[in-house]
């Protein structure tokens, strides 16, 4: 769900504890690939990028996994003067949480995304033309099944872990699942077993906006073109779910841009949250493709496992991995109660699952800014030898 743009990170020089220049790379796959909804591509194309060393046992993997506006570049910079180092460049690097000393980290655009992965703004082979929403259906599942291939493609014995927040963390959850015996440690963040009513209904409000912008053109439109309009304002109302009133209020309260005396009775901007959220869609508009939006918010609409698999405990049946799932007390799109929900059906299940509940006023966005406590928690999760056992604490 997060924009990994949204709290533009400080230029500063490398130091230690930084990965340093990163350049992404492209993993294409060449044979038929099957989306759950039966569609079928010839092959498609994911974009990724590493950041430590594999070991001589290709097991010291950690698989992060991106949420519904972040991409493949989640550390490091890709040139000396950038002034946006990755997404979670607070998170990864030697010597933090996610110790690239010591782990693999791959981080790979999803597919159905848009910064180089296939997606609808692909290029169709048998037209020469962008898929548009001719494009398979993709679901968290597709996303999880694609990006198996490409740890195939790296050699990947097993994962040490797979984390990630938000829609990251349901890629997390699934790995667990369909992948049991390679995955042996799960985090998973700010997430869901299943959409809510109210984050479909969000979802939608954004989807509309889109799609009753006429330069959609029923997903055709050139590129740099399309419903620019449409994808700021869905973008706007996303954004404003992923922070609580107390983070806004701090921020912004009700400070004006304008320092004119009195009122001004016009509908430009007026208060400074006016203004953040403009550049939000802006910036955003420049960066992502409308169609994928589409696409890659319906997927979260249909993530539900225990409709997939017929329950919550049948879908955590499979899992051998070490779970830990943490929430955030003033994350109001997945709320602590939804992520506890899910440590404890592990539990009920019989598998090693702990919950950790942090508190913080800053809402969903919690899992990517800048926290020690998380970080230790992270940190003790991923590098502990012998697993504890069955733990259920907050």
């Amino acid at each position: 769900m997060t924009d990994p743009e949204e709290h533009e990170p400080v230029s500063r020089p490398l130091a230690s504890g930084e990965v340093g220049l990163v350049a992404p790379q492209d993993f294409t796959c060449p044979g038929p690939f099957t989306f759950k909804s039966g569609q079928v591509l010839p092959g498609f194309t994911l974009r990724y990028e590493t950041y430590g060393q594999l070991n001589a046992a290709r097991d010291n993997a950690i698989l992060v996994c991106h949420a519904l506006s972040g991409d493949h570049h989640c550390a490091g910079v890709h040139a000396a003067d950038d002034r946006k180092p990755g997404w979670w460049n607070n998170l990864i690097g030697p010597g933090k949480a996610v110790d690239t000393r010591r782990f693999f980290v791959v981080c790979a655009n999803v597919l159905g995304g848009c910064v180089g992965s296939s997606g609808p703004s692909s290029v169709n082979p048998e037209t020469g033309r962008p898929y548009g929403i001719s494009f398979p259906f993709v679901t968290i599942l597709d996303m999880v099944r694609a990006q198996k291939l490409l740890l195939d493609h790296l050699g990947v014995t097993a994962l040490h872990a797979t984390l990630g927040g938000s829609m990251g963390g349901m890629q997390a959850l699934l790995f667990a699942i369909e992948f049991p015996a390679y995955t042996r440690r799960v985090l998973a963040m700010a997430t869901t077993a299943r959409e809510s009513a109210q984050a479909i209904a969000f979802n939608e409000v954004g989807r509309q906006a889109i799609m009753q912008d006429p330069d959609w053109n029923h997903g055709d439109y050139p590129k740099g073109g399309g419903p620019r309009v449409g994808l700021a304002i869905a973008r706007m109302m996303a954004h404003i779910t992923y922070v609580s009133d107390a983070s806004m209020d701090r921020k912004f309260g009700r400070r004006k841009k304008t320092t004119a005396d009195g009122e001004s009775y016009t509908f430009d901007v007026q208060f400074e949250v006016e203004g953040y959220l403009r550049h939000q869609g802006q910036t955003f508009i420049n960066r992502f493709d409308a169609n994928s939006y589409l696409y890659i918010t319906r997927a979260l609409d249909q993530f539900d496992l225990a409709h997939a698999y017929g329950s919550l405990a049948a879908a955590f049946a499979p899992v051998q991995a070490e779970s830990l799932v943490v929430g955030f007390t003033s994350d109001w799109l997945f709320p602590p109660e939804q992520n506890r929900q899910i440590a404890l059906a592990l539990l009920r299940a019989g598998k090693r699952a702990s919950y950790a509940e942090l508190a913080t006023d800053l809402g969903h966005d919690s899992f990517l800014l800048e926290s020690e406590e998380l970080y230790t928690l992270i940190r003790g999760f991923l590098e502990r030898s012998h697993t504890p056992a069955v733990d259920f604490s907050i």
